[in-house]
């Protein structure tokens, strides 16, 4: 009997774990297209357990000094998808920008830093964001963030003005 159980929590946390595998195809809804020309694009990709990353991600952010602003964002987050795009083209950009108009989504702010541009877009649903998609551009690289939880639009408020403090 002890061995079955132990077979069964093994099984279990594998299971919870496979969201940890990184994929060469893309997890955001508009990449997932397979109409569409992304020519020499090469995707990677992955979904954050939550369980796993939120304890070290609050242990970071303390160690860095960051507010407990920063930290306090931390645990609205519900689920975060992550990819990564090698050899992306400016218009594979724009036409993901366009998709996003198409879908509701607002552009929030745009930081650019050491010639990097950063864009928060958002879904709203009445006062709260439930939505956050989070694009950093560097020429060829570009990484996607899909940030889903529970936000007001004071947390994102406050979340863009400690990125633009540094």
């Amino acid at each position: 009997m002890k061995i079955f159980k132990n077979i069964f929590l093994v099984c279990c946390t594998l299971f919870l774990l496979q969201s940890c595998i990184v994929s060469s195809k893309p997890n955001i809804a508009f990449f997932s297209n397979s109409d569409y020309d992304y020519q020499n694009a090469q995707f990677a990709s992955f979904n954050v357990p939550l369980f796993l990353a939120k304890p070290y991600i609050k242990k970071a952010l303390r160690e860095e000094g960051e507010s407990e602003a920063a930290i306090a964002m931390v645990k609205k987050v519900s689920k975060i998808k992550m990819m990564t795009v090698a050899n992306g083209s400016e218009k594979m950009l724009k036409d993901y920008a366009n998709y996003l108009k198409n879908e509701n989504y607002e552009d929030w702010a745009t930081i650019r830093h050491d010639g990097d541009n950063v864009n928060i877009r958002v879904r709203q649903k009445g006062d709260m964001i439930k939505n956050m998609l989070i694009t950093v551009n560097s020429k060829k690289d570009m990484v996607f963030l899909d940030v889903r939880g529970s936000f007001s639009a004071d947390d994102i408020s406050k979340m863009i003005s400690i990125a633009t403090d540094k």
